[in-house]
């Protein structure tokens, strides 16, 4: 009686073995596809990522120390928040080929309340221009500082190392007045 019920159990559990030894070959061979604009992907998750972070950062910062600056050689951080508003709307057309609205005529003595949501547009702007952005289009010329012609691939590295450069000054801006930032507090 146990065999037959051991053979009954073997034959049961048999379609259960053959279909977990086929799930990871399955897996493997999706795996093994290449990803369709793998750059452009990337760069779009970095947008992303980091305009939440950076936004977080600026709104952290309270409206009386937009005008802080951590020596007199440093900017301050109204003006950290304008150069990212610009940069934001300049690197996100180069790189997408879409034309940037009229960027607001913005000071860095601006109140806080004008800077956020001057900083969120440009975000936005670069969430819906890099939309369809393609890898196939990196080797573009655009003009870049000073008129000299780079590719658009140039421009998402440079695009990458501001947004880091970018959100470390915040933090350190925000770190100097005893605010945490985004990325340091615990995760939820």
């Amino acid at each position: 009686m146990k065999r037959v019920c051991l053979v009954i159990l073997a034959l049961g559990l048999a379609p259960l073995a053959a279909l977990a030894q086929q799930a990871p070959a399955a897996d493997a061979q999706q795996a093994a596809q290449p990803e369709m604009n793998p750059v452009s992907n990337a760069l779009r998750k970095l947008v992303d990522t980091e305009s939440k972070d950076t936004f977080e950062a600026v709104e952290e910062m309270p409206a009386d120390k937009f005008s802080f600056r951590p020596t007199p050689q440093q900017i301050t951080f109204g003006h950290l928040v304008v150069h990212m508003v610009h940069a934001n709307y300049g690197l996100c057309s180069l790189i997408s080929g879409v034309k940037a609205p009229k960027a607001p005529d913005l000071k860095d003595e601006d109140p806080k309340d004008t800077l956020v949501p001057a900083l969120k547009a440009s975000f936005d702007f670069c969430t819906q221009s890099l939309a369809q952005t393609e890898d196939s289009k990196f080797g573009e010329q655009v003009p870049f500082i000073g008129g000299k012609l780079v590719s658009k691939g140039f421009m998402v590295v440079t695009m990458a190392q501001d947004y880091g450069d970018h959100y470390s000054m915040a933090a350190m801006y925000l770190r100097l007045n005893g605010l945490l930032p985004p990325t340091a507090r615990p995760r939820k």
